[in-house]
């Protein structure tokens, strides 16, 4: 099921925040079948290796792993990086992973955890399928980013989810025109415009009433927020275009935030260009099955009509 060439020395990247039991918990037990089975433990946190040391003086047996420095491209030559959380844990271990090209694997500690491939519950099968290389590795789209302001050079990000032009302030309102490929579409005020990507359409764009893509469509959604407008629909456009969103010389300052966490303040007149990135990040796959079935699943959609629901008497 595996299609990646991996080296003869496995090792495995424990990416966590271990301020929960739980979690501390998870990556204990995780990392005990890995080192069992013969992989090698690497992590990035004192606190992720304290876990592993066996905690604060407790009877466990201390599980040998390397600290490495973040900074240091840490997931360079892992087999791939286990991540403990939500989404947002997990969108962190992809600035790991991306530039490594080394897939990610979720399990969700999280509420809901839309990118994660495992549950807190299936530990033990999960960590068993990685060690028998019974998993597969899929690719997910991302975007680039490119800030500039009176045709200077102000910052480049990327973003696996979206990327994210807000007004800097809650009483302010941003003035934005939207082109696509060169072209004005649409210009309006508004809270901002998110540019998404098909794994992003599921996050803060379907919060903010875009549509949902399917991941294998290559795509890229574009959904202002609270504009005031009579065209301020969300489009779908090709993965060749490239979304181009100025902001009003004259009007307010923003910011611009890919998946979240990664933060650029945008001066008055500033333009941020989105286009499908050069670099994918790649994601452990455990089980076949159509989206479709996790769509459900993670939103624990209805899939039954009202009368088999409420069938009558």
């Amino acid at each position: 099921m595996m299609d990646r060439h991996v080296t003869t020395a496995r090792e495995v990247l424990l990416v966590a925040n271990p301020d929960r039991e739980a979690t501390a918990e998870a990556v204990r037990e995780v990392g005990t079948r890995f080192v069992a089975a013969g992989l090698r433990l690497r992590v990035i946190d004192a606190e992720v290796g304290a876990v592993l040391d066996g905690g604060s003086g407790d009877a466990e047996q201390p599980l040998p792993y390397t600290l490495l420095d973040r900074n240091a491209d840490p997931a360079a030559g892992a087999e791939l990086v286990f991540v403990f959380g939500g989404d947002g844990t997990l969108l962190g271990a992809t600035e790991l992973a991306r530039p490594a090209r080394v897939p990610v694997l979720g399990v969700n500690l999280g509420r809901m955890g839309f990118l994660a491939e495992a549950d807190s519950h299936a530990l033990a099968e999960t960590v068993q399928r990685i060690v028998d290389r019974q998993y597969s590795i899929e690719e997910r789209m991302t975007v680039d980013v490119a800030v500039s302001h009176a045709g200077e050079p102000v910052a480049r990000m990327w973003a696996l989810n979206e990327a994210s032009v807000e007004k800097s302030s809650r009483e302010l309102i941003l003035d934005a025109l939207i082109s696509v490929d060169g072209r004005p579409v649409s210009s309006f005020g508004c809270d901002g415009v998110l540019c998404a990507t098909p794994t992003g359409s599921t996050a803060y764009a379907f919060s903010a009433g875009g549509p949902i893509i399917w991941p294998d469509v290559e795509a890229l959604v574009v959904v202002p927020s609270n504009a005031h407008a009579m065209f301020s629909r969300p489009m779908v456009v090709s993965r060749d275009s490239v979304i181009t969103v100025d902001t009003d010389p004259d009007g307010a300052p923003g910011v611009l935030t890919c998946d979240g966490s990664r933060h650029v303040d945008l001066p008055r007149g500033a333009r941020v260009e989105v286009a499908a990135g050069r670099i994918p990040v790649l994601l452990v796959r455990l089980w076949d099955g159509p989206f479709t079935d996790r769509l459900v699943y993670k939103f624990d959609l209805p899939v039954k009509s009202w009368r088999e629901r409420y069938p009558r008497a």
